[in-house]
């Protein structure tokens, strides 16, 4: 036994032997310089070549291995065999990503790559005003080298749209409003936010399906639209208005639009933007895929139809200034012109961004200037109309689970030859319904009552009004153009002459 032991220690100084031998003939740069020799031979043959995505770049983090880490979680739930699973700070969802030194293979264009998640351990670091993670994470790619171009010019930006697809739909959307008085948040930003938990959805909102199906075709082309708008040379972006009596849905209506495209939502309140200029910073600092509105446009400053007095000039004081006092004086008033408002939706700063939706509202159209509800500006003109028969079916769906063929015929028959003459807002039916929603023969019979009633009122105080084509005599009567003053056809100066001999 003892004999073993003397013979292995004696291998093991000769082992340690040949290593200083091996040291001292060949020294730590030498056999560096050796082993990338033969690691560019190898390379120099191999058919594959590898790129490494750092999770941090220099002191900064690397974006680019933040959006593989979420495109590769879309599929890795299905394909990988052992998972990490995190969830991200304002998300409803949960991400799969890969364990640590495992390997996912994915497919593109028919091109196989195969994505490594490297993790190893950093070693000690010194004092460093930024301190590193102790963990060094990176994704290695290999791909082969006749495959390097489609790779690199299209796979990479493919895994940034997906990845921003995937983050959208997994956070929660977001619903903003402009501080109060143009102030800055903690961050810098003119716009505070909480999370957006509005319910409603094309399927609940009471309007007649073929409408709907309308207003979400237009809004499906609009999102798909990017190499359209840039082959036309159009900013992409576009103007609804929503108009109608109050109650009809058109808050409801902007909350499905964000849902069904899963944007965010900024609500501008334009008495709260003292001149343009603030007016322009806010919208620099609205995001892509995002719904700006400005609700009850005709209430918020003094944008009101120039044709009611076609003697005031765009340039008097009345006019250039908001429905504040004075111009830009001590009081702080609003000086929000109508020049600076069309400029927002449609000059050159509305294509600050892209992928934009602006929505305006009003109950009265008429009250609007011309200038504002032309294509490019307001592109397409939702009439929100009292209550319909078809709105009427959808609502007793949603509030008591009613289908058309749950109601006796008689009782249809009421509903519909009633509902038109009633004019009353879903808003209105929608209280009575939630009033008796647990109690559903009596919701019916309380509903058709206050109906009956309503259309008995309408008609003797004689404001029942013949509806055939009311939404297009409506806005024939807003979009006329008067022959005096619908443009800015006085000059300035006179304007500023007409000040001077009153002062």
């Amino acid at each position: 036994m003892r004999e073993y032991w003397n013979s292995f220690a004696s291998l093991l100084g000769v082992l340690a032997f040949c290593q200083s031998l091996l040291q001292l003939i060949f020294p730590p740069q030498l056999r560096f310089l050796c082993l990338k020799f033969f690691n560019r031979i190898f390379h120099l043959f191999s058919s594959y070549c590898y790129f490494d995505i750092t999770e941090i770049d220099g002191v900064n983090t690397n974006e680019l291995y933040n959006a593989v880490q979420l495109y590769l979680s879309s599929f890795i739930s299905i394909n990988g065999s052992r998972l990490s699973l995190t969830r991200a700070l304002n998300s409803s969802a949960i991400t799969f990503g890969l364990s640590n030194n495992d390997c996912i293979v994915d497919t593109f264009s028919g091109v196989t790559v195969l994505w490594e998640h490297v993790v190893i351990q950093r070693q000690s670091q010194t004092f460093s005003w930024r301190p590193f993670p102790e963990e060094k994470r990176g994704f290695t790619l290999r791909i082969k080298k006749k495959n390097k171009s489609l790779i690199l010019d299209s796979y990479l930006d493919y895994i940034m749209e997906r990845s921003n697809e995937i983050r959208r739909k997994n956070q929660d959307r977001l619903l903003y409003t402009n501080s109060r008085g143009g102030s800055l948040d903690s961050r810098g930003h003119p716009w505070e936010s909480v999370p957006f938990k509005h319910p409603s959805t094309f399927d609940t909102l009471a309007m007649h399906p073929q409408k709907k199906q309308e207003i979400m075709d237009d809004l499906e082309d609009f999102a798909n639209g990017q190499s359209f708008y840039q082959k036309t040379g159009r900013a992409w972006k576009r103007g609804y208005l929503l108009y109608g009596p109050p109650g009809t849905g058109k808050s409801s209506m902007i909350a499905a639009m964000a849902n069904y495209l899963s944007y965010d939502i900024y609500d501008l309140e334009l008495t709260e933007v003292h001149n343009n200029s603030e007016l322009r910073k806010l919208l620099m600092k609205t995001s892509s895929k995002s719904i700006i509105v400005i609700e009850d446009i005709d209430c918020s400053v003094n944008l009101t139809n120039r044709k009611k007095n076609n003697k005031r000039n765009y340039c008097d004081p009345e006019v250039r200034c908001g429905s504040g006092s004075a111009c830009g004086g001590e009081d702080g008033g609003n000086s929000i012109t109508l020049s600076g408002l069309l400029n927002f939706t449609d000059g050159l700063w509305s294509c600050c961004g892209s992928e934009r939706i602006f929505v305006f509202t009003t109950n009265h159209i008429e009250k609007l200037d011309p200038a504002l509800l032309r294509s490019g500006r307001m592109d397409m003109h939702i009439y929100m109309s009292y209550c319909s028969y078809h709105a009427l079916k959808i609502l007793l769906k949603n509030y008591l689970g009613y289908e058309e063929s749950d109601l006796d015929y008689h009782v249809l028959k009421e509903l519909s030859d009633v509902v038109d003459k009633a004019e009353m807002t879903p808003a209105d039916i929608s209280e009575v319904l939630i009033k008796n929603r647990n109690y559903k023969q009596k919701a019916v019979t309380e509903l058709l009552e206050a109906m009956k009633t309503r259309a008995d009122r309408n008609f003797k105080c004689g404001s029942l009004r013949d509806k055939i084509s009311d939404e297009e005599e409506q806005e024939k009567r807003a979009l006329e153009t008067p022959n005096e003053g619908s443009e800015f056809e006085e000059p300035c100066k006179e304007g500023e002459n007409k000040e001077k001999m009153k002062s």
